[in-house]
């Protein structure tokens, strides 16, 4: 069930609109269901319902005239409150939604139980799926009611009345998501043809320019360069940015204006310098030395966020999710044109993820903040094998997420993960079709395969089988041979690799192999005489197992619960 509430200035007003049928066509039998004392006029039980609708609205009013007259009566004294059941929901009857609006009206403090000068109120329904609550917030003792924080208190009333009357149980949030766009705001989008609001275009825009940016000064410079986005900046008397605003140009009925803060929680003009002092620069150059794949960084981070999220350290874990959110917010800019629907709808998804009640301590997620600014600064690989590695990482770490939230009971971030998840997926599969069939074109001689099987047995014995089976086998036998010829172990690689990511849950663990295989490979060969020393080592899974870095698989243990079509690959 969902509540909405509002407050007026005129009873009399919203009691003809709830009693209306000639110009609200959906309104049917409109009628009282309950009412403060159980006896008050119903204008659409009787034959004169403009003289009874007239006196609903003087009794309603009574308290309100005789605290007019004091001085003492609230300037909007309506209270309006419409309680609406899901589609899913069964009909309720009349006496089952009398109960529903006396517990909102005693939960809210309109007129708590036991209370003989509570608020006057009625509750109307005039449609099989929801009621309408009036009430005048001035008490029989001419106080004003104390009905603070009543959409809280009404939403915590109506989850227990989900549970007892078995109705659909809303997924409910904590108070961070961005604010919702308002019906009008709808209705002018969809006038101007957008399936999107002014302030949901503008927030997803000014993320971007967030992911963008490694300084203030750059993300400033980047809003004054956005395509169709007017902007504003307001300076302290020192100088000093203050803040921001932002609004589109192309916007019917001229520019409507939205600060930071008014777009999401995150995105005020101090929460996004707080972030941005925390990027971890990249390495200049230096001469005869290789410079960091800022890709392969991007990855090897992303890799390590199961792994914070299975500590202890809330702060932490929040502040890896809000930088992988931006990493999210970033992709779009540097994918191929296919993939940035499917990209940017996870990362719309994603961003109710990265909020919660939970204060993130963002210098803990650095080194990934600094790699996908690198990132952007850098032509993507054209072969598509980075993007679907990070894709492939990234994957994990949103159903690592979506655990996380759910031990905290965030259901609205566990639910918004589940669908991030979808768009993920769907972008991976058509990210890592080309350059797994550019491998699979190099698969080795059989001699060389049937040898690199063997090595797969010995080192992921539980999985072998499926690895073998897998339709991406072939192309991590080409990654196995051409990692050999650099100098590398094969079957140490896959050690290591099974090390580093569990494979219990993958459908397709040849995929998820090769793309860390081609990532460690890439690394310098060990050795001679490192290799003759790893080989007297005990054995070298067993030592893996306890490095304190490696990345811990949350699903491996306790999978979180997914709709079916979520699964991993």
């Amino acid at each position: 069930m969902i509540a909405k509430i509002s407050s007026g200035k005129e009873t009399a007003g919203l009691i003809r609109y709830l009693f209306d049928t000639k110009r609200a066509t959906d309104h049917t039998d409109p009628h009282l269901v309950a009412s403060w004392d159980g006896f008050a006029p119903d204008p659409g039980r009787s034959e004169d319902a403009d003289a009874t609708r007239r006196l609903l609205v003087a009794d309603l009013d009574l308290h309100v005239k005789q605290a007019r007259r004091l001085g003492r009566a609230p300037e909007k004294h309506v209270w309006h409150c419409s309680i609406r059941a899901a589609e899913t929901d069964r009909h309720l009857s009349d006496e089952e939604w009398a109960d529903i609006a006396r517990r909102v009206v005693a939960s809210t403090g309109i007129s708590p139980d036991g209370d003989p000068d509570g608020c006057r109120w009625v509750a109307v329904r005039h449609a099989p799926d929801h009621i309408h609550i009036a009430a005048t917030k001035v008490r029989a003792d001419l106080r004003t009611a104390r009905h603070w924080n009543d959409y809280l208190t009404a939403d915590r009333e109506l989850a227990a009345i989900e549970k007892e009357y078995g109705l659909f149980q809303v997924v409910r949030g904590d108070r961070t998501a961005a604010k919702r766009p308002t019906r009008a705001e709808q209705e002018k989008a969809r006038r101007a043809g957008q399936d999107k609001t002014a302030r949901e275009r503008l927030r997803a825009t000014v993320r971007t320019a967030v992911a963008a940016a490694s300084s203030l000064e750059e993300f400033v410079d980047l809003l004054h360069h956005l395509d169709g986005v007017l902007v504003e900046i307001v300076y302290f008397p020192s100088g000093d940015v203050r803040g921001y605003k932002v609004a589109l140009g192309d916007d019917a009925g001229g520019p409507i204006w939205y600060s930071g803060s008014k777009l999401a929680p995150d995105l005020s003009f101090p929460k996004i310098q707080e972030r941005l002092a925390n990027i971890e620069p990249q390495p200049a150059d230096q001469p005869g030395r290789r410079r960091p794949d800022p890709w392969h960084q991007a990855t090897a981070a992303t890799e390590r966020i199961p792994h914070h999220l299975d500590q202890a350290d809330d702060e932490a874990s929040q502040a890896h999710l809000a930088a992988f959110g931006e990493a999210l917010d970033a992709l779009p800019l540097l994918a191929p044109q296919p993939l940035r629907p499917q990209l940017r709808e996870a990362a719309t998804a994603f961003e109710r993820a990265t909020r919660s009640r939970v204060r993130a301590e963002h210098h803990h997620a650095r080194a990934l903040r600094g790699a996908v600014r690198a990132m952007l600064r850098e032509p993507a690989p054209r072969d598509g094998a980075a993007l679907a590695m990070f894709l492939d990482a990234a994957i994990l770490v949103v159903i690592a997420a979506a655990r996380w939230h759910q031990l905290r009971h965030h259901n609205q971030q566990v639910a918004a993960a589940h669908q991030t998840l979808l768009h993920l997926q769907a972008a991976y599969d058509q990210a890592a079709a080309a350059p797994l069939a550019a491998l699979a074109q190099r698969r080795p001689p059989q001699q060389t395969v049937d040898r690199h099987i063997r090595q797969i047995r010995r080192a992921v014995p539980d999985h072998a089988e499926q690895v073998i089976e897998d339709p991406a086998f072939d192309a991590l036998t080409a990654l196995l041979t051409e990692a050999e010829a650099a100098g590398h172990d094969p079957e140490q690689l896959l050690m290591h690799a099974a090390d580093q990511r569990a494979l219990d849950d993958a459908r397709r663990p040849a995929r998820v192999l090769t793309w860390r295989i081609q990532r460690l490979s890439e690394r310098p060969a060990p050795s001679a005489q490192a290799r003759a020393a790893q080989a007297q080592s005990p054995a070298w899974a067993d030592s893996a197992a306890q490095r304190p870095n490696t990345p811990v698989h949350h699903a491996a243990a306790a999978p979180a619960p997914q709709p079916p079509q979520a699964r991993r690959r």
